[in-house]
């Protein structure tokens, strides 16, 4: 176990220079290890032996292992329920026509499971988009910036060059930096589009199980033992049925029906029931983030409130007189500055700049 955690260990990382936020690292740090670990468990067979196991009579166990993996296994709703599993070998396993009725039983057929790892997979590449365009995006303006002054030990006059150089920076491209803030928050607004999305894709390569999965899993905990039956054997069987045809020796037609034992749902099922915990709180915690974004674009007042906060050294006046002639775009790249910056050496910075633009509004006037 320690060594597949260990392969992924960068993936959580902490980057020397944040260019996002926190909503931002819990999709395609947090989430997406999350994918990659599971993708890399349910392929570790030292865990829970050979993913499918059947048992057939005449029909070589490899051929209808490898015929039963390919072609997918099914089980019947129908023996499933209480008052029914004490009449068949498992739940869900048992002869395909009811004797009461002699009609054929519904049959429900898994086929996802040999494709669990590779969609886990996609699922993360998904997760990191929003990341790859705004790394593109950004173009690593921020480290550029704040190059040597992330320290507080940094040489006196190294300090007021690299200090002087941002403020000219900013007195000559002040409001022109709309586009770059906008495609942040796009790749937000992808991040949340891309969390809903996976709800839904999940659903649908579980047979749109995925959705009520974890209300009926915490239904099937407050239930009393004996009469419940659990939604993850029902989703992710741990025994189920598959059919070998064949054609004999004398060219008759012959159907031989095995039992198939699924180790791998075992691994499966712990897994997509956290991930759908997991993307709800993922999912709500951006909707909270999108709408904070939304009130900082409508409301000056609270990019104020917002630098503020960021900037406890820096005075209140210089950071309001600043924020007053900034655009949003000039705003959220000083929130990014000041996550990077020693805060000491950003108190100057927010000072100086507030000398210099209230100089230019004097020269303009």
């Amino acid at each position: 176990m320690h060594d597949v955690f260990s392969s992924i260990r960068s993936l959580l990382k902490v980057d020397s220079t944040s260019i996002d936020n926190f909503v931002f690292r819990l999709h395609y740090k947090a989430t997406m290890f999350v994918l990659v670990a599971g993708s890399l468990l349910v392929t570790q067979r030292q865990y829970f032996g050979d993913p499918i196991d059947c048992i057939v009579d005449k029909i070589d166990p490899g051929i209808m292992d490898t015929f039963c993996w390919i072609h997918s296994t099914y089980t019947i709703p129908a023996l499933t329920h209480h008052g029914v599993q004490d009449h068949v070998p498992h739940p869900g396993v048992g002869t395909n026509v009811d004797p009461s009725t002699g009609q054929a039983h519904e049959q429900k057929h898994h086929k996802y499971y040999q494709w669990v790892t590779f969609f886990l997979y996609l699922q993360a590449l998904f997760f990191y988009v929003p990341r790859y365009l705004w790394k593109q995006w950004e173009g690593g303006k921020v480290k550029m910036l704040v190059s040597q002054l992330d320290s507080p030990i940094v040489d006196d006059a190294a300090k007021k060059e690299r200090k002087d150089l941002m403020i000219e920076y900013f007195t000559l491209n002040l409001n022109r930096h709309n586009m770059y803030a906008f495609r942040f928050f796009l790749c937000e607004i992808l991040n949340f589009v891309n969390v809903i999305g996976q709800i839904f894709f999940t659903n649908r390569f579980l047979g749109y199980e995925f959705t009520t999965y974890g209300t009926r899993v915490l239904q099937f905990t407050g239930q009393e033992l004996g009469t419940r039956y659990d939604p993850m054997d029902y989703i992710f069987p741990k025994v189920a049925k598959c059919t070998f045809k064949k054609f004999g020796s004398s060219g008759s037609h012959e159907i031989h029906d095995g039992i198939c034992v699924l180790p791998l749902n075992i691994f499966s099922e712990k897994i997509f029931i956290f991930l759908w915990f997991w993307y709800i709180i993922v999912a709500t915690i951006t909707a909270v983030a999108l709408m904070y974004r939304i009130a900082t674009i409508a409301a000056p007042q609270l990019r104020k409130l917002a630098l503020r906060a960021r900037s406890k050294l820096a005075h209140s006046a210089a950071v309001d007189l600043v924020v007053s002639k900034c655009k949003i775009g000039d705003w959220f790249l000083l929130t990014l500055i000041a996550k990077n910056m020693d805060p000491l050496i950003y108190k100057e910075f927010i000072g100086d700049l507030a000398v210099k633009i209230q100089e230019k509004n004097r020269q303009t006037q």
